[in-house]
């Protein structure tokens, strides 16, 4: 009762954003294509045990609802923990700036997280979109936490989290 979940009208996530939150990821799995990750002011999921060159690790802790809770995980997900309450780690980097363009692929869309800039990173060729999820978590004795380099994340008992959508 009293969920408050909410998202962005007319957001790209794909999945079912009700009372109950169910998310689906892309994650790239292996270590293809050349050349490293360009300098700016951007937060990545982190898929293995470690973050690309120059970013740093961090994570973002959800104390989930505790009645009724019906967390479950399958597939391919972001590195992190994901049983009655959720972590999900995040590699992060600031040794850019956001408004400066930077050379990403631009033939899919995608999604970077914003940082610790007031704006989502400009990427060239791009058109970007922030997109907000804002999750209803535990009510009592709420636990969440953040640790490390992690997204742009508002509120303490009910994280908003902030992405940049790329087409």
């Amino acid at each position: 009762t009293g969920n408050v979940n909410s998202m962005t009208s007319y957001h790209h996530f794909n999945g079912f954003f009700f009372d109950d939150t169910i998310h689906y990821y892309c994650s790239k799995t292996s270590y293809s294509g050349s050349g490293s990750w360009p300098r700016g002011n951007y937060c990545i999921m982190r898929y293995g045990s470690y973050c690309p060159s120059g970013f740093s690790s961090g994570s973002i802790y959800w104390d989930d609802e505790d009645s009724y809770n019906m967390n479950g995980k399958g597939g391919y997900v972001p590195s992190g923990t994901y049983g009655s309450n959720t972590r999900i780690n995040y590699c992060c980097r600031s040794d850019g700036s956001a408004y400066s363009y930077i050379s990403l692929p631009t033939t899919d869309p995608f999604y970077l997280m914003r940082y610790t800039s007031s704006i989502c990173q400009r990427v060239s060729g791009m058109s970007v979109r922030e997109e907000i999820i804002t999750t209803d978590d535990e009510d009592t004795s709420n636990n969440n936490s953040v640790s490390g380099s992690h997204p742009k994340v508002t509120g303490t008992r009910n994280h908003s989290l902030y992405y940049c959508y790329y087409s």
